[in-house]
């Protein structure tokens, strides 16, 4: 799995102009699901991504969790991030999740981070979605093989 964490102070995600998730000061996730991902990548990527230390404390330190700020988590699929553009400039998808297992993937994940963080929101997997952020910072940190 890969995972690029944007720290925001507001996010949203539109399907045919209706919102379908939408946070303020949290954590934008853009997942990414590889051919042979596991849920327990899935389980170690949620227990990294709610634990990373990116919010400033009250002496401007970056050392808070999501959950130290009550923040929120907004999460969308992203297969793209599998693009491999080694070669031409067209990218190839060959290393992505089957639709099938990779939606299964996506929501279990999903269903992992809930666990740890009160309010999270996602998108529709599969669907051309709008994302819409403010980046706090900006702050991004891309996460894989975890």
């Amino acid at each position: 799995m890969k995972a690029v964490v944007q720290r925001v102070t507001h996010a949203s995600v539109k399907v045919d102009g209706e919102i379908k998730g939408e946070i303020q000061n949290g954590l934008l996730v853009l997942l990414g699901v590889g051919m042979n991902d596991t849920e327990n990548d899935a389980v170690s990527l949620a227990n990294k991504i709610t634990k990373l230390r990116i919010f400033s404390d009250e002496n401007d330190k970056i050392n808070l969790s999501v959950n130290d700020v009550n923040g929120s988590l907004l999460v969308i699929s992203q297969f793209t991030l599998y693009a491999d553009c080694r070669k031409g400039n067209r990218p190839n998808f060959m290393n992505a999740g089957k639709p099938d297992e990779a939606n299964r993937l996506y929501e279990f994940f999903v269903q992992e981070c809930q666990k740890l963080v009160p309010d999270v929101q996602k998108g529709v997997f599969g669907a051309d979605m709008k994302v819409e952020l403010l980046n706090d910072g900006p702050f991004t940190v891309i996460l894989e093989d975890i």
